[in-house]
């Protein structure tokens, strides 16, 4: 498998929906290669919002792509700015309920087949995330002591964690 190109996301800015599922005590993500400084990252499932789609169709649509997994969208949770050169992205967070389908190692259209960029997906527990630390797993899940922080993460969050009002 080749190295992965990442000029279609790179040197914009691009608008992410992206669904948050807990079940059980764990969250489901991605395990991107590629990505970040140690070679790999884990994110919730999601991607780019095209125009003239909702982001709730996005993170449907993205879902059932990267995961196997159909979801309805249910709550907004928080907006994100990733920044991390050459990647920047707006990310819109929600949470989804799962109806159906069976988790399996999906795809990402955008990306040639020997381009595949996903490598794992998987429920991580809170103490599976302080294993990988925030170099390898969306800074904006590290650092939970439990999934129910979310709910009460409203608002706007940089890169670095930081809420701004």
């Amino acid at each position: 498998m080749s190295e992965p190109s990442l000029s279609g996301f790179s040197g914009k800015v691009r608008v992410r929906a992206c669904g948050v599922l807990v079940e059980n005590e764990k969250i489901l993500m991605i395990k991107h290669r590629g990505l970040g400084e140690k070679g790999y990252y884990w994110i919730p499932p999601g991607g780019g919002v095209e125009s003239g789609q909702s982001a709730e169709h996005t993170i449907t649509r993205e879902f059932l792509e990267e995961t196997g997994l159909e979801v309805e969208v249910s709550d907004f949770l928080f907006i994100n700015e990733f920044i991390a050169h050459p990647l920047h992205a707006i990310e819109l967070f929600f949470t989804v309920i799962k109806v159906g389908g069976e988790i399996n190692r999906g795809y990402d259209p955008e990306m040639q087949p020997d381009e595949q960029i996903i490598e794992e997906v998987r429920f991580l527990s809170i103490s599976d995330i302080e294993r990988e630390g925030p170099a390898k797993v969306h800074t904006r899940f590290c650092g939970l002591t439990s999934f129910q922080e979310l709910k009460g993460a409203k608002g706007f969050f940089n890169f670095k964690n930081n809420y701004l009002k």
